[in-house]
């Protein structure tokens, strides 16, 4: 298979000239191939060329640490689509659709995915003429025909405070048949704007793209810029990098347990918990002033150093956090009737996990062992390892669990790096990107598998940047987790994935 892919591994960067551009037919197979072949799709894109569109897939191989990268370019209105024989590709198909205005002949659900024009003016893969207002969540839904089927639309308004989604059960009484799930109600436009960049404010972007994944978003942005002008990371640095990613995930983990537990009326877990998450967001504050971690992560290393006071402090904290958190989550786990509902409820199996591209915790929570940490290793974690966990039932339960055993193989990581910063050095001096290059660079986000591509001009500059939140992949999963479920589930599934809005909606 790598005689049609230009391989590599992650982080690095290399010549446009080097990515193999394929027939589109011969394009298409060889992507089959692929992923029968074990490959997994990372990212799968439009972007233009000349008067025409390239394609590009990136894809992931777990036995031997590699990425790939091939492209095709088509000349026409449209290019075959492979969601039939690939599900994973659904959504990246749609997308491509949205932006290019090529269609994917043969997609069994071709619909928009952010609602806005194609970057090739006068083309719309739905007809829409020039001009012609563009509203989100105004399509065609999936309908279950019969007597006693009824329709349930939530959204795209909700009673919290949360970001606008709309979702659309198909029921039979309680039971739900069919979940379709409609986003882009915030589409900020932000890969239009990254184009030709780097800009100074590209950086604060990246740290906004997800809020609650600043860490990992702008981690995987630095890399990119990293490889392009050949930049090193000090040891330092990458280890400060490290600790800060690995808070992220416990905030955000332990946000979530607390949630999962006042989903089912569960108050002292959920009180507890959302203390607690505090707690590991005031660390994150400790290292760089800011809760969520912006201001940390900088092109060449970090932009701040953490002296031994603050190691000695952060130590004191997480101990603490450790044992309150392990109290916490104890009562969950001892407690009848929260287990009643966790466990069995929405629940998704390896093969369709594997099908759809599910990453992060959904992932491993139906047995796919997958982490980019260990399979596509980046900073400090060439060098230092988290196990991978996993869970085989698929359901509220299992992607608890993992929530809680990667929290504490997150704590027992962060009192390691901590007690042996290496070095002095936290950043080195920066460096244009080459002209004519291309550069991919995956990070584990505490969502999961996070990817950024940047194709950059023969003047350095970002003539594409594409990014792939884990949600794009895990949304999806959501959906068939409600399938055959009782509709009054789907708070507590929703939160079992907890995925995001504006991730998405880029």
């Amino acid at each position: 298979m790598t005689g049609s892919l230009h391989t590599f591994h992650n982080g690095e960067a290399f010549p446009l000239a080097d990515v193999p551009f394929l027939a589109t037919d011969d394009f298409m197979q060889k992507l089959i191939d692929a992923v029968d072949g074990g490959w997994r799709v990372s990212s799968y894109f439009g972007a233009p060329a000349g008067e025409t569109v390239a394609l590009y897939a990136i894809l992931a191989y777990k036995k031997k640490g590699l990425l790939g990268i091939m492209a095709t370019t088509v000349n026409g209105e449209a290019f075959p689509s492979l969601t039939p024989i690939i599900p994973q590709l659904h959504l990246f198909e749609r997308e491509i659709a949205e932006e290019t205005g090529l269609l994917p002949d043969g997609h069994p659900g071709l619909k928009p995915v952010r609602f806005h024009r194609s970057f090739r003016p006068g083309h719309d893969a739905w007809g829409r003429a020039p001009g012609e207002p563009i509203l989100p969540g105004v399509m065609e839904f999936y309908r279950v025909e019969g007597e006693e089927v009824h329709e349930v639309a939530v959204g795209p308004v909700h009673a919290g405070i949360i970001e606008p989604g709309h979702f659309r059960f198909q029921c039979h009484g309680e039971e739900v048949f069919n979940l379709e799930i409609s986003l882009g109600y915030q589409h900020r436009g932000i890969e239009a704007g990254l184009a030709g960049g780097p800009h100074p404010r590209t950086l604060y972007r990246m740290e906004t793209l997800a809020g609650d994944t600043t860490v990992g978003h702008s981690q995987a942005y630095c890399i990119v810029l990293e490889a392009l002008g050949g930049m090193p990371v000090p040891a330092r640095a990458e280890v400060l990098r490290g600790i800060a990613l690995e808070l992220e995930r416990l905030a955000n983990h332990t946000g979530d347990l607390g949630a999962l537990a006042g989903d089912v009326g569960y108050l002292p877990t959920a009180s507890y918990c959302g203390r607690i998450r505090g707690d590991f967001l005031n660390m994150s504050a400790v290292l760089c002033g800011s809760r969520f971690g912006r201001g940390l992560i900088r092109p060449g290393g970090v932009g701040f150093d953490c002296s031994h006071r603050q190691q000695e402090d952060l130590l004191a904290r997480l101990d603490a956090a450790r044992n309150d958190l392990t109290s916490a989550v104890d009562l969950l786990w001892n407690s009848p009737s929260v287990m009643a509902r966790f466990e069995g409820t929405g629940r998704v199996d390896t093969e369709t996990g594997r099908e759809i591209g599910l990453v992060g915790p959904p992932a491993r929570a139906c047995g796919l062992n997958r982490d980019v940490r260990r399979d596509h290793p980046f900073g400090i974690f060439r060098m230092s390892q988290i196990p991978v966990v996993t869970a085989p039932t698929g359901d509220v339960y299992a992607r608890a669990l993992v929530r809680w055993m990667e929290a504490e193989k997150s704590l027992e990581f962060l009192a390691e790096q901590l007690r042996q910063l290496p070095g002095k050095d936290i950043r080195t001096g920066l460096k244009p990107p080459g002209g004519g290059m291309v550069a991919v660079a995956l990070t584990e986000g505490w969502r999961g598998e996070i990817c950024h591509v940047a194709i950059t001009d023969a003047a350095g500059r970002f003539a594409r940047y594409k990014v792939t939140d884990p949600s794009f992949h895990n949304w999806t999963g959501l959906s068939l987790a409600l399938r055959n479920e009782q509709i009054s589930d789907f708070p507590l599934c929703n939160k079992s994935f907890n995925l995001s809005y504006c991730g998405f909606d880029l």
